[in-house]
């Protein structure tokens, strides 16, 4: 039986219109209350981003720059704009913010390079970046077997997902009879859903009953959908669930899995195959996670806990790390 046609799953892409907004940066506008770590340390939702870790020039990754890309002085790439603490608005609701856009800047500036910051979405950075629009995406991709055809990656931090839920809702996610005869709700076309569809194959295979599946375009409708009860678990990126636990009273993280799974994985600056940016990039990673610029600018979202401790290059050709 192929995957999501058994008559007990339910497939439902659910549209934003009607739900407009509302939400999508997670409190941001400056008349709300602004929202804090679990440390309790406020995030920076301005524009202006002062509080942003930036270096200085790396002589030797600088080097390794592609000629024309060292000409132009500036770096474009692709980020979204809907994934707090990743990639989302500011309080203008215009610049992009985030661990993302961070890591961006850390790269360009330790390549001297002018940073352009583009704003896109998951089902078209592809598109984008396969027609040369953007240099790289920083989009929480994560490094999977069939995009080593297509890209070329310089790894940054470790990648998973999380089990968001309404506070003391359903059990404690860790294998597929959790989610059995629960509803779901995830991002088409990522590596969550994947995830669900194999656990629903699993659960189907032992006579189980599956879950029911929710698409959802954005985080803002999926988690309005979870607040209202409409699904009981948004498996989202970690950063994102532990984001909007942090800033809600209503929602917790409930389980915990590798964005790869059944493997691990990990995220990377994706860039075309070929396109000679992945070692500038990984070179500039490393000078940044060795001065402890990357490690800080991972403390300033809260996102301590997926930092490592070395760049990797990952090409078809090395592999999966």
């Amino acid at each position: 039986m192929s995957r999501g046609m058994d008559r007990r799953t339910v497939l439902r892409v659910a549209g934003i219109g009607g739900l407009g907004l509302l939400g999508l940066t997670a409190c941001t506008h400056p008349d709300q209350p602004q929202p804090t770590r679990e440390d309790g340390v406020p995030f920076d939702l301005s524009p202006e981003q002062n509080s942003r870790i930036r270096s200085e020039v790396d002589s030797a990754a600088q080097a390794l720059l592609p000629e024309k890309i060292a000409a132009g002085g500036v770096l474009t790439v692709g980020v979204l704009n809907t994934s707090p603490p990743l990639a989302f608005s500011a309080t203008d609701d215009v610049t992009p913010i985030g661990s993302e856009v961070d890591t961006a800047y850390l790269i360009a500036d330790k390549l001297g390079l002018e940073l352009d910051t583009q704003v896109t979405s998951w089902e078209n950075w592809p598109l984008k970046l396969g027609a040369n629009e953007y240099h790289a995406a920083f989009a929480n991709v994560g490094v999977t077997e069939p995009r080593l055809k297509l890209y070329d990656f310089a790894t940054y931090r470790a990648a998973y997902m999380g089990f968001l839920a309404r506070k003391g809702q359903g059990p404690v996610v860790s294998s597929p009879d959790d989610i059995s005869g629960r509803k779901l709700s995830v991002t088409p076309g990522t590596n969550q859903e994947k995830i669900v569809m194999a656990w629903n194959d699993q659960l189907v295979a032992q006579g189980k009953e599956p879950a029911a599946l929710d698409l959802y375009l954005d985080n803002t409708n999926a988690v309005l959908a979870l607040a209202a009860g409409r699904i009981d678990y948004y498996l989202s990126p970690f950063p994102t669930g532990a984001y909007y636990a942090a800033t809600r009273d209503d929602l917790e993280v409930r389980g915990k899995i590798s964005a790869g799974w059944p493997k691990s994985t990990l995220v990377a600056a994706t860039t075309l195959k070929d396109s000679g940016l992945a070692r500038p990039f990984q070179a500039a990673l490393q000078s940044a996670i060795s001065s402890g610029e990357y490690r800080q600018a991972l403390k300033r979202w809260g996102l301590e806990e997926e930092f490592l401790p070395e760049s990797l290059i990952v090409t078809e050709k090395t592999g999966m790390p």
